[in-house]
């Protein structure tokens, strides 16, 4: 379909000139007592209304257009709805290469959504399968009775390794999909689950030199995603595993945050800065931004602090 450039610019002119040279014309009637005031003002009016419709009608693809982009949904609005084939050949050219562009971007928006979906669900069973099978079989083979204490050495970094892997899994399946929220909203204690994810951390730092603590001056609970928090804490958790100096790492529960400290060697830190925003704190922080925990890191000038704040705690039930 061809559109005329310019169709609409010469369509509007025609309307208002017209409207000029009517006016024009019961004016100078006006003047000449060749028509009466009243009837001047009447054919004044009925132009200018004439002229409104005109303008009106002429910009009613414009407002149709607008009113299809405003009731978009990803996912839901077909892309068709913006084929240039289904506008009006009265439509100007500048209006139909609008349409068109849109047309194109929806296009690329919904294929971009589907491979969204089909990469979230294919590598959702694709790597949780795997593992899981490598996890069972790790802890038949730790259980056999003629096994060697360095193949045990051997067994359980297999299982910290797989374990870890788990996790990493999880939270970039949580940040691959747009409108994930991480899990139903449920109120779940702060305390419980990070309880729970040193345990879990002590498992894996079995056989090194890490020691972690949990200090509990207050407790509160949240309502959210408590798969989103688990995996946020243990990215901080481990974060502070691998860069821990001194061997100690403490997680503190404050009225309204969460900090994990360690203490860090302020040479390599200066040496290194550049790459002290590691894969771990990076994933932690995108978890922040998804769901508006802000997140504070401190690693220079003394012990590297990670401070996670809530704004909207709960009271815990009596």
């Amino acid at each position: 379909m061809v559109f005329r450039a310019g169709a609409f610019r010469r369509r509007i002119a025609w309307v208002f000139a017209l409207q000029f040279v009517a006016v024009a014309i019961v004016c100078v009637m006006g003047a000449y007592d060749q028509a009466p005031l009243p009837a001047v003002i009447a054919v004044i009016v009925i132009v200018t209304g004439l002229a409104w419709l005109a303008t009106s009608r002429e910009w009613r693809p414009v407002s149709a257009l607008a009113r299809l982009i405003s009731e978009w949904r990803d996912g839901q609005s077909d892309p068709a709805a913006l084929e240039p084939e289904r506008l009006s050949r009265r439509t100007d050219a500048d209006l139909a290469v609008l349409a068109r562009g849109l047309h194109g971007f929806a296009a690329r928006i919904a294929d971009y959504g589907q491979r969204e979906r089909n990469f979230t669900r294919d590598a959702s069973h694709e790597l949780r399968t795997p593992l899981t099978v490598i996890r069972m079989s790790v802890d038949m083979l730790n259980d056999e009775a003629g096994l060697g204490e360095s193949g045990r050495r051997s067994v359980r970094r297999i299982h910290r390794a797989t374990r870890e892997l788990e996790a990493l899994v999880e939270v970039l399946l949580i940040l691959a999909r747009e409108s994930d929220s991480g899990g139903t909203a449920e109120q779940f204690v702060v305390n419980d689950v990070l309880r729970r994810e040193l345990e879990t951390a002590n498992d894996l730092m079995a056989g090194t030199s890490v020691e972690l603590h949990l200090e509990e001056p207050a407790r509160f609970a949240l309502r959210g995603s408590m798969r989103a928090f688990s995996v946020l804490c243990w990215q901080l958790i481990r974060d502070a595993c691998l860069h821990a100096d001194a061997g100690r790492v403490v997680v503190t529960v404050m009225p309204d945050a969460i900090t994990v400290s360690h203490a860090t060697d302020n040479t390599a830190a200066a040496r290194d800065g550049s790459e002290r925003l590691s894969f771990e704190l990076a994933i932690a922080q995108r978890i922040s931004d998804r769901f508006a925990w802000p997140l504070e890191l401190h690693t220079t000038g003394g012990p590297g602090v990670a401070r996670v704040r809530f704004p909207d705690t709960l009271p815990l039930r009596a």
